[in-house]
C-alpha cells in the first residue's frame, strides 16, 4: 500500500468541507482518495466512496484489510442522472452519522465521457452540493477532477464549485468560490433549443387526457423498453398536469429524438424556486408537492430551468 497521506491538510473544524482533488490518471487518483480514505480510517471516520467500478476495484486493492471498514457505490449507477447523488449521500450521512458524527465522502460526477447535457447537470450538482449541507456538521466530501482528461472549462467550474482545493499535496482555499445565495438562486442557464421539428403540443384540460397515448407511442417508435416507456409516460403525465395547475394554467408540451435519447420537454408560465426541488427525499406523510422527486427517480436526465418567463424541465430517456 502506498505510504502517502493527507499530512498537512486543512482538518474539519465541525462544518461541511466540500473539496475538488484535482489529479492526472488512476495513480494520481489513487494517490490522493487512498490517503484520504486511510487517514478517515484511522481517525474512526466512516467512509462512503462513489465512484467508477474500476476505480473503486483499485482502490480496493490499495487499501487492503481497511477497505472492507469502508462503503461503495458505482458512480454510473448512482450518478447516471446527477440529481440522485445528493440523497445518497443524505443517505449515507443518515446511518454512518446520525448524531453528526464525522464522515468522509469521495464523489466524482464529471469525467470526459459525459455527454455536454450529463456535464452540465453534474456541474450545476456540484454547486447545490453546498447548499444542500451547507449545515450538515463533520463531514468532509472530496471531488476529484482528473485534469489531464477534463477541459480548462470545466476545472475553472470546479473551482467555481468547490471553497476547497487540493492539488499537488497543497490544500487551499478557492478564490472564485460561488456562495451559497448565488449558489441557490434559480438556474437559468440555457438549454440548448429543441429542434424545429420537434412535436409541439399545447397543454390544456381536453389535451392532457390525450398526453399519455401520444408519449407512450411515441416511446414505443424510439424503441423503449416497456418498463422505460411506462417510466417516460407517468413522468410526463406527473409534470404536465403540474402545469395545469400550479402553472398559469396552460403550458406546452415538445418530443423529439436526439440519437438514442427520446426528450419530452413541458414550459410553462410557472416558477421552480426551491434550488433542491426534487433532490430531497418526500417526507413519508407528504401528500404533495414530489412530482420532480418521481421523474428523477425514473428519468436518465431531468433538466431544470427557471426563467422570468416561466418554467422548463427537459426529460431524457434512452434506449437500453
Amino acid at each position: 500500500m502506498r505510504t502517502a497521506s493527507a499530512q498537512g491538510s486543512l482538518h474539519l473544524d465541525g462544518d461541511f468541507r466540500h473539496e475538488a482533488l484535482f489529479y492526472r490518471g488512476l495513480d494520481g487518483w489513487l494517490e490522493g482518495t487512498a490517503a484520504f480514505v486511510q487517514e478517515g480510517l484511522e481517525a474512526d471516520e466512516p467512509a462512503f466512496v462513489v465512484a467508477g467500478a474500476p476505480k473503486l476495484a483499485a482502490l480496493k486493492a490499495e487499501l487492503g484489510p481497511g477497505a472492507d471498514l469502508v462503503q461503495y457505490a458505482d458512480m454510473e449507477e448512482v450518478g447516471l442522472n446527477p440529481a440522485r447523488i445528493i440523497p445518497a449521500w443524505t443517505d449515507f450521512l443518515a446511518r454512518s452519522a446520525p448524531q453528526g458524527q464525522r464522515v468522509r465522502g469521495v464523489g466524482e460526477p464529471i469525467w470526459a465521457e459525459r455527454s455536454p447535457d450529463e456535464l452540465i447537470e453534474c456541474q450545476r450538482h456540484e454547486s447545490l452540493l453546498n447548499v444542500a449541507f451547507a449545515d450538515s456538521p463533520g463531514w468532509w466530501l472530496l471531488c476529484p477532477y482528473d485534469i489531464g482528461e477534463l477541459g480548462p472549462e470545466v476545472v475553472e467550474e470546479a473551482r467555481r464549485s468547490h471553497p476547497f482545493l487540493w492539488q499537488d499535496g497543497a490544500h487551499t482555499e478557492s478564490l472564485i468560490y460561488r456562495d451559497l445565495e448565488t449558489a441557490a438562486a434559480p438556474f437559468d442557464v440555457p438549454l440548448p433549443v429543441a429542434p424545429t421539428a420537434a412535436r409541439k403540443i399545447s397543454l390544456t384540460l381536453k389535451t392532457l387526457s390525450l398526453i399519455r397515448g401520444i408519449v407512450d407511442r411515441a416511446a414505443s417508435a424510439h424503441g423503449l423498453d416497456q418498463a422505460r416507456a411506462s417510466d417516460l409516460v407517468l413522468s410526463v403525465n406527473e409534470l404536465t398536469g403540474n402545469s395545469l395547475r400550479h402553472g398559469g394554467g396552460a403550458g406546452t408540451l415538445r418530443i423529439w429524438t436526439q440519437g438514442r435519447t427520446l426528450i419530452c420537454e413541458i414550459e410553462d408560465t410557472g416558477h421552480i424556486d426551491k434550488p433542491l426541488a426534487g433532490r430531497e427525499r418526500p417526507a413519508t406523510d407528504q401528500e404533495r408537492g414530489f412530482g420532480l422527486w418521481l421523474v428523477n427517480q425514473m428519468c436518465d436526465l431531468v433538466q431544470v430551468r427557471t426563467f422570468k418567463t416561466g418554467s422548463v424541465v427537459r426529460l431524457h430517456m434512452s434506449r437500453v
